[in-house]
């Protein structure tokens, strides 16, 4: 899938794991997935631009660098949230956005009940977070919402993925690039993952 970049950082390895076990507390999935997200955003952000800049030193002057395009976090509520940490671990400065969606169980299509996002999203790199790429389906509301509000330049993260998710955005939006650390095999009847790691916003604030 050519909009599709896997990070198999062996760290990812081996924290995705520690997520996916049934057996882990949610202090420690909270903990563990803030951790992965600081590791998935150097990659995202990999190609990120960059200006240059005159750094004094306590000897001398030299060339630095800083980011030179705003960064704006869009998690999807609410087990988006729990990506935002990490990535702002890494991106200080990056400013946040917050869509709500949820999944209609029947139809097993978004539902939207929140929307709010800074401006000016047209110069900036808006990186959606969301743990769970499953049916796509509020991926794809999400980006739609987005573009709506001017974003031109948009990725989406998640923690694992199912071929229906990556294909529905691909499908729909084939310049927004997707990152995950795994792909996984399909979705059940229920359009939950398989192998997957269960309800990661269940999981994250102990709701299950």
């Amino acid at each position: 899938m050519k909009n599709l970049t896997l990070i198999d950082h062996p760290f990812v390895k081996r924290d995705l794991s520690i997520l996916r076990n049934r057996r882990t507390p949610n202090n420690q999935f909270r903990a563990v997935l803030r951790r992965t997200a600081a590791l998935m955003a150097y990659e995202v952000t990999k190609d990120i631009p960059l200006k240059k800049i005159v750094v004094e030193t306590p000897l001398e002057k030299t060339t630095g660098y800083e980011i030179g395009t705003p960064v704006v976090l869009v998690p999807i509520l609410r087990a988006g949230l729990g990506l935002v940490g990490g990535f702002v671990e890494i991106i200080p400065d990056a400013r946040v956005g917050h869509i709500g969606l949820y999944r209609n169980e029947e139809t097993l299509e978004p539902v939207d009940y929140y929307f709010k996002v800074p401006r000016n999203l047209a110069r900036a790199l808006v990186i959606v977070l969301d743990p769970m790429l499953a049916t796509g389906g509020s991926g794809v509301a999400a980006i739609s919402f987005l573009k709506k509000k001017g974003a031109r330049t948009i990725r989406f993260v998640s923690l694992v993925a199912a071929p229906e998710g990556v294909r529905a955005i691909a499908k729909s939006n084939p310049d927004v690039r997707i990152y995950t650390c795994a792909l996984d095999r399909a979705l059940n009847k229920n359009g939950y993952i398989l192998p997957g790691l269960g309800d990661a916003g269940d999981r994250l604030f102990g709701t299950e």
